[in-house]
This record gives C-alpha cells, structure tokens and sequence, in this order.
C-alpha cells in the first residue's frame, strides 16, 4: 500500500475514515481518480455533500492550502461541487439517470 490519504495535505483521520469507506485506502489512490471522480465516491459510499469537504479536496491535491482558493477560482469549484451534488442526487431518484440530473441541474429539462 502507498502513502496515507492523510500525506495530502488538509485531509485528516476523518478523511481517512470516510475515504475507506468508500473503498479507497491510499492517498495515491485518491491522486489516480482526481478530486471529482473521489468526491464523488465519498458520496455514493455516504458521505453527505459539503462544499467545504469538497474544497478541500481539491485545493490538497494541488499542494494548497485549504483556504488559498479565491474569487472567480473559487466560484467555478462551487459550480463544479453543484453539478457533482446534481448527479449524485439525481442518481438517488428512481428512474433518473446521472444524464437526466445534470441536464435538469443546468435547467433544460425540469424536475420529476
């Protein structure tokens, strides 16, 4: 097994914990599937969507600091976490495709 999840930096035991979870176990497992792709197993193993959490993420894989994230930057991983958070909740509704929940996300088709 390689590094710890917790080498990247910003992520902890809870991450560790969830991640594990979520079947992934290392942190190089984690840089493989890139931060959406391992957001997005967080949710689908439970873990409820959080901005925050996401953020994170994302900023640690890129050797940041979890606050280095501003303005115009910022906004577009809001953007990319809602479209993330769009599918998976579209995946929980019966008969929804993750096609059908991003589309009605960006507002062309409507909700069931």
């Amino acid at each position: 097994m390689s590094d710890p999840i917790s080498s990247i930096p910003n992520l902890g035991p809870a991450s560790e914990a969830a991640f594990a979870k979520a079947g992934i176990h290392c942190a190089q497992q984690v840089r493989d599937l890139g931060a959406d792709e391992a957001y997005r197993r967080l949710l689908l193993a439970g873990t409820p969507p959080h901005f925050i959490g996401y953020y994170v993420l994302v900023m640690g894989l890129q050797g940041r600091p979890w606050n280095d994230c501003k303005g115009g930057e910022k906004a577009a991983l809001r953007a990319r976490f809602d479209a993330i958070k769009a599918v998976h909740q579209g995946t929980k509704e019966k008969g929804r495709s993750d096609l059908e929940a991003a589309l009605q996300f960006f507002g062309v088709i409507e909700k069931p």
